[in-house]
């Protein structure tokens, strides 16, 4: 499958880039500082851009089967990029005809505010987080109202580990049982098992241990 990543030199975009290419598909990532992926494979290629230009981000999605975002701000606690660079990526897709669609957000968002606990609710996304998180609530608007087919994965707290393939998702906004956690291999794990299952087409699938 011809796959291409924004947000590729970040964390679980990193880790999406490698599983990807592991798995036999055809890489494309779009990235600021390229020269953050040091990879010589026949099946990947790095574009260099900006994810708030228009043009740059049409002309990135054309050929492609899927688009993957995992758009992030680095150590930035405000910014808009997250749902500023969604809204273009949904744009050049709806434009260009390519429907598959798979965005990264956050555990908290939308229907899955009640899977948070007190620290999360109030300490992380209701004071140090709070733009952040108003960003990602932004970016889930942009994507459920568009014409793509879409699923929103919605991870907890990013921590150190390999993928082990052994995590909850889906879980209801009801559910405070579980840790709150993945690891950034086992998000992109997800992610692209998400390119060949329809199981949440148009759903935003709560992602934990």
């Amino acid at each position: 499958m011809k796959l291409l990543i924004f947000g590729a030199t970040g964390g679980v975009g990193q880790q999406v880039v490698e599983q990807a290419l592991e798995q036999g598909h055809t890489v494309t990532a779009f990235a600021r500082h390229p020269e953050k992926l040091d990879i010589r494979r026949p099946n990947f290629k790095c574009l260099q851009g900006n994810v708030m230009d228009s043009p740059s981000v049409r002309q990135a999605v054309q050929g492609q089967d899927a688009v993957v975002c995992t758009l992030g701000s680095g150590q930035k606690l405000t910014g808009t990029v997250r749902s500023e660079g969604t809204r273009q990526i949904v744009q050049a897709m709806e434009q260009s005809g390519i429907r598959r669609f798979i965005c990264q957000t956050t555990l908290g968002a939308g229907d899955s505010w009640g899977s948070l606990n007190f620290y999360w609710k109030y300490v992380m996304f209701g004071l140090i987080l709070r733009n952040v998180f108003a960003d990602h609530e932004r970016q889930e608007d942009y994507v459920q109202q568009s014409r793509l087919d879409w699923t929103i994965v919605r991870p907890g707290a990013f921590v150190e580990g390999d993928r082990t393939g052994q995590y909850r998702h889906g879980f209801s906004g009801s559910d405070k049982t579980t840790q709150l956690k993945i690891s950034r291999a086992d998000v992109a794990d997800f992610i692209l098992k998400q390119l060949g299952d329809d199981s949440y087409l148009h759903q935003a699938a709560s992602l934990s241990y």
